[in-house]
């Protein structure tokens, strides 16, 4: 009887044992953890303010497509304005954009060609571009998106793009 009594007690023992042990352990992970959490809530502000150090006035713009084919363009469809050659049938994959050209720099704008420009406001379109083609004098605060033949053709009235140098400098 008393032996079993000792186990009773063996086998209650290291149960409080291996509790309290875990807690040890889970206190120190969960304290581990909380570091780092807050290491990375420190990091994403650093980078957030960093960002924000590439950020310029972002512009309200209307936003085209255009292809690169005779019809839509010069009788070279496949330069651009800044020299730079596409294969046409990828012209979509390219990200470049043709800006009016109030807005580039020559003109009195804010952007050159090369400049990455954040574009938002589209839904479906919205991301980083290049700056890498020019549009007909008579449009004003208008970009158009390089899109590969037959892509249907869409607007954006209520867009804006802002220059940044987050590509240039990664």
């Amino acid at each position: 009887m008393n032996n079993n009594k000792y186990n009773k007690y063996i086998v209650t023992l290291s149960i409080v044992l291996i509790t309290y042990a875990n807690g040890i352990i889970s206190t120190k992970f969960l304290n581990d953890k909380n570091i780092q959490l807050q290491s990375l809530r420190d990091e994403n502000k650093r980078l957030t303010e960093k960002l924000n150090e590439y950020k310029t006035e972002e512009i309200h713009v209307t936003v085209t497509m255009y292809q690169p084919i005779r019809g839509q363009t010069d009788s070279t469809p496949n330069i651009l304005a800044d020299g730079t050659r596409i294969r046409v049938h990828k012209a979509s994959d390219y990200k470049f954009i043709a800006v009016s050209r109030n807005l580039l720099e020559r003109w009195g704008g804010q952007f050159q060609f090369g400049d990455f420009v954040l574009l938002q406001g589209t839904y479906t379109k919205d991301g980083f571009y290049q700056v890498r083609d020019t549009m007909n004098p008579r449009f004003v605060n208008r970009i158009d998106i390089l899109e590969s033949p037959g892509v249907k053709p869409y607007k954006y009235d209520q867009a804006k793009i802002l220059k940044t140098e987050i590509f240039a400098n990664s």
